[in-house]
């Protein structure tokens, strides 16, 4: 009979769970930190950046596309649907609302899942160079998580104006 894995064994047992729940606690994180928001509070320019709430959830949409699409699939920006760089993908149009931009997101991020779960950690992709998937993961879940405390700091900033 095997014996039950308890502690920090846990975290090594189904590493490839692990790593779809982190990538999934911060896409959720993302999403919804424009929950509650106007769309000109989503919008809102409080860096020199081009960095908004809403421009980095359409960021975060592209470095799915890059790194979970073309990065194993080869195709290009254009056949992905994606910003040509990571600095247009922050640019926000005219028609780019807190609703289109986060069902952008769910549609992406579910394209993602599904792209992922026929490949096995160990897999070598060539879209982007020779890179195992779990250094796609890795790379995105670094991404993730720097953006989401942006994210977090922008948000405050922005329900931080309304008190005044």
């Amino acid at each position: 009979m095997p014996t039950p894995v308890t502690g920090s064994a846990v975290w090594t047992t189904d590493l490839r769970r692990r790593l779809d729940e982190l990538l999934d606690e911060y896409r959720a994180s993302l999403h919804d930190s424009l929950d509650g928001l106007t769309e000109d509070e989503a919008r809102l320019r409080l860096v020199p950046s081009k960095t908004t709430l809403l421009g980095l959830l359409k960021h975060v949409t592209y470095v799915e596309g890059v790194w979970f699409d073309q990065a194993i699939s080869g195709r290009s920006y254009a056949e992905i649907g994606i910003s040509s760089t990571p600095d247009r993908s922050f640019t926000l149009k005219d028609a780019d609302t807190i609703a289109s931009i986060q069902e952008a997101h769910r549609s992406r991020c579910e394209v993602s899942r599904r792209t992922l779960a026929g490949l096995t950690l160990d897999a070598i992709v060539d879209g982007r160079g020779d890179r195992p998937v779990w250094a796609l993961q890795l790379q995105v879940l670094r991404e993730l998580a720097q953006h989401a405390g942006h994210a977090d700091i922008l948000r405050e900033q922005v329900l931080a104006r309304r008190a005044h």
